[in-house]
């Protein structure tokens, strides 16, 4: 091989190198090589049974990746092998950084977590309960720390059988055009409950995102850029996917009940890959494992990476402590899975916390925070164990979401040869 080929292999190797994350061994961080294969096993079964067909699956501990691995094909009308930079819809895996997003204006002075959501978004001002058909008044007013913990009385449209329900089906929150006339729509709405009185999944992250528009004076995605995404160097996630970029989206699937079997998804159904102009704070953006990670370890690491501040470790703290009181956390949890608040579970600033292990279900550890999306992607950071699991792949409507995520965990903790500062030596 002549002095030209090597240094093209040379150029290329460097270039993956960039682009992938370094895998180190995993019993540099306390892990079994051996063992770390049961996530892929796990994978693999599920690909085998029709359950999944390609995923990305990314383990870190104490910054170090152990386990960067993607699986099966791009989609069931595209064969193509699943590539470690394949791009994904994260859908609710967005609420995180819209509330990062929010908490950078917090240190800036920009709001109080108590204040009133109308105090910036006045247009919500009006809201009321719907009781026997009747709009009235509330006690008080949402605020903003209930928008960042799913209290702030307001809903989504997926339980149909109750009339402010249907309401927010009918008003196509999601089909508006940009999040200004979100708002607008949203204002005519009943709230589903007295604000700060019981945890229920909804569109109030979709309103934290207008508020960091209305407070910032940029849209949600030039401050998702400038503010997050340039700083911890993630390339490859967007509201809009650049057209260089469109080959590497995995494709999007529909579980189909009937059949109970995988479908791919029909057309018109999800929001275009460009052209957005609303920018849902809720579940709009498009990323990768490896960038989705880059986004977590800034969070494992106090709200820095590489040498770059986003938000301070303190805030992190914040972040990530138990919120709802005993009454508004078991009102909620009625309501579960739709609900997403899990058993041993209560729900901090933009994610949920597990506060006691052992009614987890599934081996886990007190002070883990996570969230998922629709589309059956995952993460989790578990500081008691300076861990990180990212989990990306694209079937909405799955039965199987919950036992996915029960199985990648025992997969992934049943390989640790150390604890960490849950115990042992």
């Amino acid at each position: 091989m002549n002095f030209r080929a090597l240094l093209l292999l040379s150029l290329l190797a460097t270039r993956l190198q960039a682009a992938d994350a370094t895998i180190v061994e995993p019993e540099t961080v306390g892990f079994s090589g051996d063992r770390v294969g049961k996530i892929t096993e796990f994978v693999e079964r599920e690909i085998a049974d029709g359950n999944l067909v390609g995923t990305v699956t990314l383990v870190a501990r104490q910054g170090q990746v152990v386990h960067f691995e993607a699986s099966g094909r791009y989609g069931l009308e595209d064969d193509r092998p699943m590539d470690t930079d394949a791009l994904f819809r994260i859908f609710s895996m967005t609420k995180p950084i819209t509330t990062v997003a929010a908490m950078i204006l917090y240190e800036e002075g920009a709001f109080h977590l108590g204040d009133p959501v109308a105090k910036y978004l006045p247009e919500l001002a009006d809201m009321r309960l719907l009781i026997d058909g009747e709009p009235v008044p509330t006690q008080s007013q949402m605020t903003i720390e209930q928008l960042m913990t799913h209290t702030a009385g307001l809903t989504n449209g997926w339980h149909i059988e109750h009339p402010v329900e249907r309401a927010y089906r009918d008003a196509a929150l999601q089909q508006s055009p940009d999040i200004g006339a979100f708002i607008e729509k949203l204002a005519t709405l009943p709230l589903r409950f007295e604000p700060g009185t019981r945890y229920h999944y909804s569109v109030a992250t979709d309103v934290l995102g207008a508020l960091v528009e209305r407070l910032s004076g940029q849209n949600l995605e030039q401050f998702f850029q400038t503010r997050i995404f340039d700083p911890l160097d993630m390339r490859d996630t967007f509201f809009n996917v650049p057209e260089d970029k469109v080959a590497r989206m995995a494709g999007d699937h529909l579980w189909n009940a009937e059949r109970q079997e995988m479908s791919p998804m029909p057309a018109g159904l999800l929001a275009p890959l460009s052209g957005v102009t609303l920018f849902s704070g809720g579940g709009g953006l498009i990323s990768t494992a490896q960038d989705y990670w880059r986004f977590c370890e800034m969070l494992r690491q106090g709200g820095s990476l590489d040498g770059v501040r986003i938000v301070g470790p303190k805030t992190v703290q914040a972040m990530t402590m138990a919120r709802l009181t005993p009454a508004v956390r078991d009102n909620g949890a009625t309501e579960y899975p739709a609900s997403h608040l899990y058993p041993g579970q209560s729900v901090g600033l933009g994610a949920g916390v597990i506060t006691d292990p052992a009614q987890a279900g599934v081996i886990s550890s007190k002070g883990e925070y996570s969230w998922g999306g629709i589309a059956n992607t995952k993460f989790w950071i578990d500081p008691e164990e300076d861990l990180i699991v990212v989990f990306m792949t694209q079937v909405l409507g799955t039965p199987h979401s919950d036992r996915h995520r029960f199985d990648l965990k025992v997969a992934t903790y049943q390989a640790l040869t150390e604890l960490g500062n849950s115990g042992g030596d």
